[in-house]
């Protein structure tokens, strides 16, 4: 019998079930495609032996939150996030036409796509910490269990900022079903679970006690400075509080000021603090890198191009590229615009992830949440007046040049410019795809600007820093609206997603309404009017 994926947590005798995928026949997107049931946390029996090995379940949850896809083949990680947020937020789209040119890109829903993040989520991250659960760590050591929730939270608020209502308070715990909650109870429990993590945090600190094990030997991020993951935990609250800033406006101040009090043991605010992960392991390397120079899958999306070249912004040449086709430009590519197979050697030579001039390698650590991040939150909070926020233009100003020194591109002029303005689009290989700039914010802070122009300038200038992160930076795409972004260039929906106010998620798995389709019926509810639509918006997506 087909088992869904959350009451595979608990499941020791699991059978194999062919990916959805397979069927449709989509082989750039299906190489050496895992079998879902596969036991796929990396560690052997043997391994888990000596005392305190277990925390190799910690290891692979932290590389699962980005999937990092062993033995060479990052297929998940390109249907978990690159063919979706990744090109949903504006820095990525690809020159494969995969098949038919019909898929997620042009919004022709692939099922087979959409399940991927789910299934990692629940199978690589929650089975993970659930059997991590299982064992002594929790009561033993809570301050390393700490560290395993706040990587749950890490990985699980992608997911139901994927998704919307998904099963979590009771995920691994039922036999039978597997219960679905709200979006609003999840990021609840997030919050309540922070609590618990950064006081078991600050006991330990404070305490002065060492482990009786090398933490540093599980820990991808930090190397086993829990200061570090106090002040991760924190910067994430902030995060996850500006999230839900327009559904419940109080709890988001509550949370972003409880975030930013110094008592609470402080936020990121040097780039050595950046939540990194670490790419060890035979087999294993940085996915989107991977996929970028290994596969030419993914290219740089026209929306970022122009904002780079139009600011003479000086990370462009860090982050992107000069097109092979068009030597000596940086060239991006419309979403949406590879509708079969005969366009892909067209768009083929545009502008790439710099991997040519090893700025980004196959070794380079996943960058999940930068210092930057957090000084855009934080100059965003200023906006609306919150306590310990600092002041916005400074908060603004320091996320700036925080991301140019983590780039080594140190410009003060930079910031100053009042005058460049996103680019035109100009497609060379067909001039009618010309498209006028999507904004025209300048970079410069202004304070007699209207709020919502400081807002834009500052969700601007965090979607540069933070790339090339494209799943939080889809995430702030659709709750603030900005930075402004190009429309995909072919719409396959069939009046379903309105190209004006662009996808806002993706659909539950298939693999869940075969095996759990009455808490299935229960979320498409929680979801609203909308249902089960990619045009649907979240509860913290509000017009």
């Amino acid at each position: 019998m087909e088992h869904s994926y959350i009451k595979m947590l608990s499941n020791k005798c699991r059978k194999p079930l062919l990916a959805a995928a397979l069927a449709l026949g989509l082989s750039a997107c299906t190489k050496n495609f895992e079998l879902y049931n596969t036991d796929r946390t990396g560690i052997t029996d043997a391994e888990l032996q000596p005392d305190f090995n277990i925390l190799g379940y910690l290891k692979t949850a932290q590389m699962a939150i980005y999937n990092f896809s062993g033995g060479g083949d990052p297929n998940s990680f390109q249907v978990q996030q690159n063919l979706n947020a990744d090109c949903y937020s504006g820095y990525f789209a690809s020159a494969n036409s995969f098949g038919s040119g019909r898929n997620n890109q042009n919004y022709l829903m692939v099922s087979g796509w959409n399940q991927e993040a789910f299934k990692v989520g629940y199978l690589n991250v929650m089975g993970q910490l659930f059997k991590l659960g299982q064992s002594n760590i929790p009561k033993d050591f809570p301050a390393v269990w700490a560290v395993a929730q706040i990587v749950k939270i890490s990985a699980m608020h992608r997911v139901t900022d994927i998704y919307g209502p998904v099963p979590y308070s009771r995920a691994g715990l039922d036999k039978a079903f597997s219960v679905y909650d709200s979006q609003q109870d999840i990021y609840m429990s997030f919050f309540k679970e922070l609590d618990e993590a950064t006081a078991a945090l600050r006991t330990f600190i404070s305490s002065g006690k060492q482990l009786p094990f090398k933490f540093a030997d599980f820990d991808l991020v930090y190397n086993g400075n829990f200061t570090q993951w106090l002040q991760y935990a924190n910067s994430l609250r902030l995060r996850l509080a500006m999230h839900i800033v327009k559904a419940d406006r109080t709890t988001a101040q509550l949370q972003a000021e409880k975030a930013m009090d110094p008592a609470n043991g402080g936020l990121i605010t040097g780039n050595d603090g950046n939540m990194n992960v670490k790419v060890i392991g035979a087999g294993y390397t940085n996915p989107l890198i991977f996929i970028a120079k290994n596969w030419n899958d993914i290219l740089i999306n026209a929306s970022l191009q122009v904002y780079l070249t139009g600011y003479k912004d000086p990370r462009t040449q860090k982050y992107i590229s000069p097109s092979t086709a068009y030597p000596g430009k940086y060239l991006g590519i419309r979403l949406g615009i590879v509708t079969d197979k005969s366009l892909t050697e067209k768009y083929n030579g545009f502008s790439a992830i710099n991997w040519r001039e090893d700025v980004f390698t196959l070794n380079s650590p996943v960058q999940l949440m930068t210092a930057a991040e957090v000084y855009f939150l934080r100059a965003e909070a200023a906006l609306y007046g919150w306590k310990n926020a600092g002041a916005a233009q400074a908060m603004y100003e320091n996320g700036i040049n925080t991301s140019l020194d983590q780039w080594h591109v140190a410009d003060g002029a930079y910031a100053n410019n009042s005058t460049n303005k996103p680019e035109y689009y100009v497609d060379p290989n067909n001039i009618t795809d010309t498209i006028k700039a999507p904004s025209d914010i300048t970079i410069k802070w202004m304070e007699s600007d209207q709020t919502q122009v400081k807002l834009e300038r500052i969700i601007t200038q965090k979607w540069l820093a933070m790339f090339p992160e494209g799943q939080e930076a889809w995430t702030e795409f659709r709750r603030t609206g900005y930075p402004k972004l190009f429309p995909v260039a072919n719409n396959f929906s069939n009046n379903v997603i309105d190209s004006k106010i662009q996808i806002r998620r993706l659909p539950f798995p298939q693999n869940e309404y075969n095996t759990n389709s009455a808490e299935v019926a229960k979320a498409v509810q929680l979801l609203g009017a909308g249902g089960d639509s990619p045009a649907t918006r979240l509860w913290w997506d509000k017009p």
